[in-house]
């Protein structure tokens, strides 16, 4: 009984050591407790952890081959909690090579080591720490990310570096390629991955050898947890309020009790034996017309409920297994639920032959689980990492408003389910190599990407206003015609990722100093397949009831009794392009060196090669809309630091880096957006662009956590790849081109520090500022006599001309309660390039603020939160420029694509942790 009480009244220190000039982790030090026997060697990670340690004060001891030995000093452990101690190690010199003792208290220490981790990256690059996620109101990866210097984000979850569109970022996790989980455009959904499972973030703004080279914004890294240094339960659950939704009116289609758990029920789903296209192009009996109408689901009816508050709920489990021999395992289990009901109320678009009123329903499920299995052991560690996520939006969408192309009143009508899937699983292995602290790494990947779009079904109905007064002046079906516009569209899209790699790392003398030799090889195959059917009923004019039936509400214009009357055909407009299969392959090696020169001067350089070949075949292949393509890329890039003073670094760099057309940049295939009233094709002739990329950077570090940055860039494209208003027609095709030169430079500011250079007392002390501006500009030449554009003297689309991001953190009551404010604003962007009929697309800047306050109880293991997102409210803008004037002025000459408020968001939520 008394060793089990001893036992629980302990504690644990754990940490990383690190060398000071590089910042590599360093493999087998030995970390004592002075005065006593009692020490752990650090892993393969430079990690360590000491357990069983009774409460109080400590000095530890760091001795390490080469370097100078450390002790550190009170070092406080408190039961059962677990103190962190991150330590730098100073190598020796021939002098005195084991005779110097350097000493430093904790406090001393854990500001030297984060000094350390913010000047030794070699590459200039922005990152967010698990303790900063913390402090801040973000529920996801996406919200984060909206804090770093030079980012933003589209839509909630696409990110935009630098003012360049998502698709000229790349993102990997826990090591591994992330495949884009868009169906339309190159991107990843950032907001499926929950903030509390990120151990660490960092965007890389330049490039290294090793690191991918499809990026040109930033390369995205994200690190989730594995090993926790104690065993763990926690829970959380949250509710929102959203002021344009909670509580009003929600009109949707069919609910099945499913659709709270992510998945449709499957009655939306297109039958088994509903004819195939072959079928349709050889000709379809009578019976089987009508079976064939029979089968297709039908149902139209719509329900009127109450908008619920959003709910969310989040379950995390974590345990470590240590051994006798520092052997460890652990594992972090964690499940996360979320549910919304929002409303986008009289979204206007009035624009060149439309003037609409839309109101929009979304139904939202998203569900997320994460596995992660690591064990240590000796000198190595082996990592089995799997994320999954799934995300459900059901739309309802009615409009009313007038066509002046056909001269109508109109009333459209469209149900919509996406269903989205990710699965990543990822394997790996870090093992130390000899006595030099060489190291290899290998890791194999498996993704799968899914998204399903059963039944997405539009209809529309025409008023003739020269018909008031008259009983011809009613709402009339447009049903004689089917296109894509009022069809109904079955779509499935399926892709499967595989990935490995190889790297390794060797510590050499090269010049007199210690450099870092690294060499790798990595390939990513991807295959997709994407099946579309554009389907549909189309009425019989010839029937003798058919002006009656065009006449009948929603719920009965499709009716049983209809089709057996019948008054309608079944059509298949699907084309020979809307269907296609894909596949790609990307091998790369690099070599690169650290190298150090004196004690100031670092240089980061080295070379990476990349083959790609991509494929792409429609169902029906032709010149047209087939694509086989491959690509040999030679990749320079080298990173110069030389540190000025302790606390100031001078960078400059050079990169070569590129951007590949997507798979859907590349298909023919036609997809109708019936929000933005326009067709969304690919551009089989797409090429790859290639981007030259110079970056200079000034960095303060004034106290450890605290940064003053000043920046500035320039990027020289070839073929960039650009999304444009095609004007060959009377509707809108949105597909992609490649403008032959662009330039973009620019420059950001970063300051984050506290307020006591005011004055120095203690709540200016806990209060800390924090700002990063970016300005950029860019300049667009294209010579392709072809493309009919409205200007070539325009910025690069996705461009942004500024970003601003601020806030102001202060802790009360010994950091139980913390409050955070956060402002973000993003300059007008152009969104497609135009031509003379369907102009530029803009997106119009707004502002926006976010507000947290967070408070612990029940002693810390609780912890209250209220957030109040977006509090502005201001509207979410996009429109034709007409009048040139660089800003948009409603009821003028400018026309609206598409405006509305997306409301203010207030939620409350508790976590526990056991």
């Amino acid at each position: 009984m008394i060793s089990i009480l001893s036992y629980a009244q302990t504690g644990k220190i754990s940490g990383a050591v690190t060398d000071k000039k590089t910042g590599e982790t360093l493999i087998g030090v030995t970390v004592r407790i002075k005065g006593t026997t009692k020490g752990v060697s650090t892993d393969v990670d430079g990690k360590y952890i000491l357990q069983a340690i009774a409460t109080g004060k400590y000095t530890l001891e760091f001795s390490y081959v080469g370097y100078q030995t450390k002790e550190v000093s009170d070092i406080e452990v408190k039961s059962p909690a677990t103190t962190s101690l991150n330590v730098i190690l100073n190598e020796a010199n021939g002098q005195n090579l084991g005779e110097v003792v350097v000493k430093a208290s904790f406090r001393q220490e854990s500001v030297n080591s984060l000094y350390a981790k913010q000047k030794n990256s070699s590459v200039i690059s922005d990152g967010v720490s698990s303790d900063q996620i913390r402090k801040s109101p973000d529920r996801n990866t996406s919200d984060v990310l909206k804090r770093v210097s030079g980012a933003t984000v589209q839509d909630n979850k696409f990110v935009v570096i630098r003012g360049l569109s998502d698709r000229y970022n790349n993102a990997t996790l826990d090591g591994a390629s992330l495949p884009s989980t868009e169906p339309n455009r190159k991107a990843f959904s950032f907001d499926i991955v929950p903030s509390n499972l990120v151990d660490n973030l960092v965007i890389s703004k330049t490039a290294t050898p090793d690191l991918p080279a499809d990026f040109t914004g930033g390369s995205i890294q994200i690190a989730t947890k594995d090993i926790p240094d104690n065993n763990f339960i926690s829970f959380g659950i949250g509710t929102g309020y959203n002021t344009e939704s909670t509580g009003k009116d929600f009109i949707s289609g069919t609910r099945n009790v499913s659709d709270y758990f992510g998945f449709d029920n499957g009655d939306r789903a297109l039958p088994a034996n509903f004819p195939s296209r072959n079928k349709f192009n050889s000709g379809l009996t009578a019976t089987e017309q009508t079976a064939g109408m029979r089968a297709l689901p039908r149902n139209w009816n719509t329900y009127n409920n109450t908008a619920l508050p959003t709910q969310n709920y989040q379950f995390t489990l974590g345990r470590v297994k240590d051994f006798k021999n520092t052997n460890r395992f652990g594992t972090l289990l964690s499940l996360t639920y979320r549910n919304s009901q929002t409303i986008n109320n009289d979204v206007i678009r009035d624009y060149v032959n439309v003037d609409y009123h839309d109101n929009i329903y979304r139904f939202s499920t998203s569900l997320g689980a994460l596995a992660n299995f690591a064990y240590t052991y000796g000198k190595s560690k082996i990592t089995f990492k799997n994320i999954y996520n799934r995300n459900y939006d059901d739309s309802y969408l009615t409009r009313t408003g007038f066509n002046f192309d056909r001269n109508r009143d109109t009333r459209y009508f469209a149900f919509d389910l996406l269903q989205k899937s990710l699965f990543k699983s990822t394997i790996e292995g870090n093992h130390a190599l000899g006595e030099n602290n060489s190291k290899f790494n290998w890791s194999v990947s498996y993704a799968n990407i899914l998204n399903d779009q059963p039944d997405q079904k539009k209809v529309s109905y025409q008023r003739n206003p020269a018909d008031i007064g008259t009983d011809n002046y009613a709402y009339v079906a447009s049903t004689g015609t089917l296109s894509k516009e009022n069809s109904t569209l079955f779509s499935k899209l399926n892709e499967d990722n595989y990935s490995g790699g190889v790297n390794y790392t060797l510590p050499l003398k090269m010049f007199g100093q210690l450099a870092t030799f690294k060499t790798g090889l990595t390939s990513i195959y991807r295959e997709r397949t994407f099946n579309a059917r554009f389907v549909g009923l189309r009425a019989n004019t010839a029937a003798a009831n058919a002006d009656q039936i065009a006449r009948r509400p929603l719920s009965t214009l499709y009716a049983a009794d209809a089709i057996n009357s019948g008054a309608y055909f079944l059509d298949d407009i699907s084309g020979d392009a809307d269907s296609y299969t894909a596949n790609s392959m990307t091998n790369a090696g690099y070599v690169m060196l650290d190298n150090k020169f004196g004690e100031k001067s670092r240089l980061v350089w080295g070379v990476r090669v990349e083959q790609f070949n991509v494929k792409l075949d429609a169902t029906v292949p032709s010149p047209q809309t087939s694509v086989d393509d491959n690509y040999v890329d030679v990749l320079p890039s080298a990173n110069y630091t030389y540190s000025l003073t302790p606390k100031i670094n001078l960078r400059a760099s050079y990169y070569r880096t590129l951007a590949r057309p997507e798979f859907r940049e590349l298909a023919s295939s036609a997809i109708y957006d019936y929000e933005l009233l326009s067709l969304q094709q690919g551009n089989p002739s797409l090429k790859e662009a290639k981007i030259d990329n110079a970056d200079i950077r000034f960095e303060l570090y004034p106290q450890a956590g605290q940064i003053i940055s000043v920046s500035a860039f320039y990027k020289k494209f070839h073929n960039a790849i650009e999304s444009y208003n095609q004007d060959s027609g009377s509707s809108r095709i949105v597909t992609y081109i490649n403008s032959d030169n662009v330039n973009v430079y620019g420059i950001e500011f970063e300051f984050r520090k506290s307020l006591d250079f005011i004055a120095k007392t203690d709540f200016l002390k806990k209060t800390t500022f924090y700002t990063n501006l970016s300005i950029m500009r860019s300049k667009v030449e294209i010579n392709n006599s072809g493309i009919n554009l409205l200007r070539t003297d325009r910025p690069m689309v996705g461009q942004a001309p500024y970003i601003i991001n601020a806030g102001l953190q202060h802790s009360f009551l010994n950091d139980k309660l913390n409050f955070n404010a956060l402002y973000n604003k993003v300059g007008r962007r152009l969104i497609v390039a135009g031509g003379v009929f369907f102009p530029e697309i803009w997106d119009v800047p707004r502002d926006v603020i976010d507000l947290q306050l967070a408070l612990k109880v029940l002693k810390n293991k609780g912890e209250l939160k209220f957030n109040a997102g977006d509090i502005l409210n201001q509207r979410l803008t996009q429109y034709y420029d007409r009048d040139l004037n660089d800003k948009y002025n409603f009821g003028s000459t400018d026309e609206t694509i598409s405006s509305y408020k997306p409301g203010g968001n207030y939620s409350l939520s508790f976590s526990y942790t056991f």
